[in-house]
């Protein structure tokens, strides 16, 4: 591929690599002004590309080889191959013409190590500090593309992006436990007397029930404040916290008494589609 082919074919490569693997976030950037639409997809991508290459390798090593090429060239070091991918191409773009600061970037990165090995997530503090740096950082940054800066907006996207986060803990539970990774605090199973086997077994039971029920609670205490800060903060960052109305709508859903967290669901695109449709017309996403 030239130069000129990859610099052309780049953004759809970003868009393309988000709209399969997290339909709900692309889906949200068609929300935002078109020249904010690149960056974000962009920013998304690089996320997603961090973010699974746990499911890439078999080892940790290969995975922290992986992690390091990133931290690299977000820090300018010359190993090559920039050029060539056009996640980071994308990305470098987006951090020169937006702004946007690479260490928290590579934060990011040095949070998800945590992804390549089988420690259990210890505290309910661990998993608030892991979420902040890789969760709330995506709205956070997303707010910044859209020109915005503040104490307030941190504040909004921290309890955004721990809304988001726990949410997406129960919600990859099944898949996490398939892999033997554990995200669910050891703090609270062993509050509820729950083994990492029980987990690991992939059978709700009423003790593993308790535990999901702990962590949807604080996920929606973070949304109540998340959707209360929304209401102050300039109309033109508010698109960048629409997928908090997709949380909204997975959080009711998990609080159900019927709800099992192994049970399958596949996500519907069309009524994700209208969710955010729905949500962009409202003023606090209701």
């Amino acid at each position: 591929m030239t130069d000129t082919a990859a610099a052309t074919d780049a953004p759809a490569f970003c868009a393309e690599l988000v709209r399969a693997h997290d339909f709900a976030r692309y889906a949200s950037t068609l929300f935002v002004p078109a020249n904010q639409r690149r960056s974000l997809l962009a920013l998304y991508a690089f996320d997603i590309e961090i973010a699974r290459i746990r499911t890439q390798v078999t080892q940790a090593l290969p995975g922290e080889m992986r992690l390091q090429w990133w931290t690299d060239m977000l820090a300018g070091a010359g190993h090559g191959g920039v050029e060539g991918n056009p996640v980071a191409a994308e990305l470098l773009l987006a951090i020169r013409s937006t702004r946007l600061p690479a260490e928290r970037l590579s934060r990011l990165i040095e949070e998800h190590q945590f992804d390549l090995y089988n420690d259990p997530m210890p505290t309910v503090a661990a998993l608030e500090g892991y979420l902040d740096d890789t969760v709330s950082v995506m709205f956070s940054l997303g707010a910044q593309i859209a020109g915005w800066q503040s104490e307030e907006i941190e504040h909004l996207a921290s309890h955004a992006g721990l809304a988001q986060g726990m949410m997406q803990v129960v919600a990859a539970l099944p898949f996490d436990a398939s892999r033997r990774q554990l995200f669910l605090p050891m703090q609270w199973l062993q509050q509820h007397d729950v083994t990492t086997e029980e987990v690991f077994a992939g059978k709700q039971t009423p003790k593993l029930r308790a535990v999901l029920d702990q962590l949807v609670s604080d996920a929606q205490k973070h949304l109540k404040t998340a959707l209360s800060l929304l209401e102050s903060v300039p109309p033109e960052i508010k698109p960048v916290f629409l997928p908090l109305a997709l949380v909204r709508r997975d959080l009711e859903r998990m609080s159900r008494p019927d709800f099992d967290a192994f049970v399958p669901r596949a996500p519907s695109r069309l009524r994700t589609l209208w969710t955010l449709w729905r949500a962009s017309k409202s003023r606090v996403f209701s």
